[in-house]
């Protein structure tokens, strides 16, 4: 970092006290321009800081989404609305707010990450010990969010919500700013199963079946000390490339998809049945000639076929470079999709007692 000029600081005698033999490195600070100067992870007491103007914070959040790491995430802010937007854009699956970074507690934050932070459920969070079934339940998200104590469901303040709220609302939620995407019903996955009802039966009951399966809300309120809040959160991924060859079984996957909230990757070969739903349903699908190719922001494959179709697609997700990306098949005609496979799951913890933020923070400088 010296050597492409950047600003590097240690505390003075720190590096002649360093033990003259194994790898060891001072507790440092590096003053970098921008996240992509940072290839990969280092592990060591090193502190890279990044000045940022304020109405580039989205820009920022995009370029650490760009590195493909989303473990946790720090935010100091008296302004509500930032929070919604930061929750709302954050790739991290643990954020914390105007409190420290560590410490997560099994129950009360559950820990872990996506990409190449994490491929399973979080520790000690309500979707770890499913996913050691053979054969879980069908309402696994049901489960996951009927067992909190506070539910967090539609209509209510702190609900999520399809867009980032304007300043007034945020204002309102002051202390608790909340998800603002989830599992709650979209536009798209009700414009899909009113089509269903007029041209599909199957489907239309398969819908149904889904919409009963996602549970109260998005959103369910932890139990934790007082003076904190946190929030365990799901939201729908929106990278899941669906495979099928016959259109029936492309028609329960995207039903899977926009059950949770979540957007579709198909193959441009499936844009003739695309372009006969309705329009909502099509902004929430993405056509693509690859989906496998390493610029589609990819997360999850449905895949309805054969085991010796599974081989081959797991076969070419190995070469693929980037995160781990898994895998679920049905045989064709099977429309138990299980849809906690298709979310995210969010930790959020909310220091309150830190009304407005924390003011010795907001003075440095």
């Amino acid at each position: 970092m010296r050597s492409r000029g950047r600003r590097v600081h240690r505390e003075p005698g720190q590096g002649g006290a360093l033990p003259g033999t194994g790898t060891f490195v001072a507790p440092t600070l590096i003053e970098i321009g921008d996240v992509a100067e940072l290839q990969r992870e280092v592990f060591g007491p090193v502190l890279h800081v990044l000045r940022y103007r304020r109405e580039r914070l989205g820009a920022l959040i995009e370029s650490i989404r760009a590195t493909g790491y989303g473990l946790t995430m720090g935010l100091h802010t008296r302004i509500d609305e930032t929070i919604v937007q930061v929750r709302a854009s954050t790739p991290a699956g643990n954020l914390y707010v105007n409190r420290n970074m560590v410490g997560a507690v099994v129950g009360v934050q559950p820990f872990g990450g996506d990409g190449l932070s994490g491929t399973g459920p979080k520790a000690g969070g309500p979707l770890a010990l499913f996913r050691l079934l053979a054969r879980p339940p069908q309402d696994v998200l049901a489960r996951a969010v009927g067992s909190a104590t506070d539910h967090v469901a539609p209509g209510h303040p702190d609900a999520p919500d399809a867009a980032p709220p304007d300043v007034d609302r945020a204002a309102s939620r002051a202390g608790h700013a909340e998800p603002v995407a989830g599992l709650l019903p979209t536009p798209a996955f009700a414009a899909l199963r009113t089509w269903a009802d007029a041209h599909d039966p199957a489907l239309a009951a398969t819908a149904r079946r889904l919409a009963a399966r996602t549970g109260p809300g998005a959103s369910v309120t932890l139990p934790g000390p007082t003076g904190e809040r946190n929030v365990y959160a799901l939201d729908g991924r929106h990278g899941v490339l669906c495979l099928a060859a016959r259109e029936a079984d492309q028609l329960v996957q995207l039903a899977a998809v926009l059950a949770v909230g979540g957007r579709a990757l198909w193959p441009r070969t499936a844009a003739a049945l695309l372009d006969r739903l309705p329009a909502e349903v099509r902004r929430a699908v993405t056509l693509v000639d690859d989906g496998l190719g390493p610029s589609q922001p990819l997360e999850t494959v449905l895949l309805h076929g054969s085991p010796d179709d599974l081989a081959a697609l797991q076969q070419r997700l190995a070469a693929r470079p980037g995160p781990v990306v898994g895998v679920e098949r049905l045989a064709p005609g099977d429309a138990e999709v299980p849809l906690e496979r298709l979310v995210r799951e969010r930790s959020i913890s909310l220091n309150t007692a830190a009304a407005g933020g924390n003011a010795s923070l907001m003075t440095l400088g």
